[in-house]
């Protein structure tokens, strides 16, 4: 089997316009197409970033994200920067807070994290 790369993730947000902004106008994603699914009632967009797409859909009355103890399921997305501390001074001005910086046990790399709209963990990591 050959699997090359990660083609996209999907998450389920609960409000359309918070959500678009949030990953769009504030995270920087390119907008490639947004549909309505009349036969699901359900709104799909789909972002870019470098070369991984997110799907954000927004379902009718989906439950609330567990948090602690943590589900099953997706934990957080992480993206790779090169100077963490910018980007935490840049969500900051955006009034996102992030987590205090710190070094990963396993990577010695700095690493920090923030959450979307919905509460899903992001993670930035050098």
């Amino acid at each position: 089997m050959e699997l090359n790369q990660i083609h996209h993730v999907a998450i389920i947000v609960s409000n359309y316009e918070v959500s678009k902004d949030f990953y769009v106008n504030k995270l920087g994603f390119e907008i490639i197409r947004e549909n309505y699914r009349e036969s699901r009632n359900d709104y799909k967009l789909d972002l870019k970033l470098g070369n991984c797409e997110l799907e954000i859909f927004v379902i009718a009355e989906s439950p609330k994200r567990a948090s602690y103890p943590e589900a099953c399921g997706l934990r957080h997305l992480a993206f790779k920067v090169e100077k963490i501390e910018d980007i935490v001074n840049e969500l900051k001005l955006l009034g996102i807070e992030a987590e205090p910086i710190r070094v990963d046990e396993f990577t010695s790399k700095k690493m920090t994290f923030f959450k979307d709209p919905d509460g899903l963990p992001l993670e930035l990591h050098e």
